[in-house]
């Protein structure tokens, strides 16, 4: 067991729905078989309405770490959109290990909720702009069991309060 002190268990959903609540943030949750791809949670579109998000967590050669946030069908073109989100270089796909320490999830759960974990600020948040455009934003409530919808502007009220910048810049095709 890691004793070491600076090392927090990753904050739950229950912890994410009652920081929400504490904000004032109305958010609803529907339960489900996980999904580990946007392609495996399409069956979900008739049950939950609005934008569906799909999750890149890359970083630049300087390890500086990003989260693209983006809507589920949308193309994020990896060779240019550095130039775009302000990384040092080109960006490659963050490790298991740095997404499970920074944003406290794994592979599969990737969320713009799990900047509630990443009380260190070190990954820069970028929400794209064709997906802001939605009314409602579903995300994975830090696991992928479930989806939880939150409204878009609730959505930068509740990254703002952990912190982070919520950067809304277009980075898809």
């Amino acid at each position: 067991m890691d004793m070491t002190p600076d090392r927090q268990q990753p904050k739950t959903d229950g912890d994410l729905f009652a920081f929400l609540d504490s904000l004032g943030i109305a958010h609803t949750t529907k339960t489900h078989a996980p999904v580990f791809t946007v392609a495996e949670s399409v069956a979900l579109r008739d049950e939950i309405p609005g934008g569906h998000t799909k999750n890149l967590f890359l970083k630049d050669k300087k390890d500086n770490y990003f989260l693209l946030t983006v809507e589920e069908n949308a193309t994020v073109d990896l060779k240019t959109v550095h130039s775009v989100i302000g990384a040092a270089s080109r960006v490659s796909f963050g490790k298991p290990e740095k997404l499970m320490e920074y944003l406290g999830v794994v592979p599969g759960s990737v969320t713009a909720f799990g900047v509630i974990n990443d009380t260190g600020l070190k990954v820069k948040l970028i929400l794209d702009a064709d997906l802001m455009h939605c009314d409602v934003i579903n995300a994975h409530p830090l696991r992928n069991d479930a989806t939880t919808s939150i409204a878009a502007a609730d959505l930068l009220r509740f990254i703002a309060a952990t912190g982070h910048e919520p950067l809304v810049l277009k980075v898809t095709s």
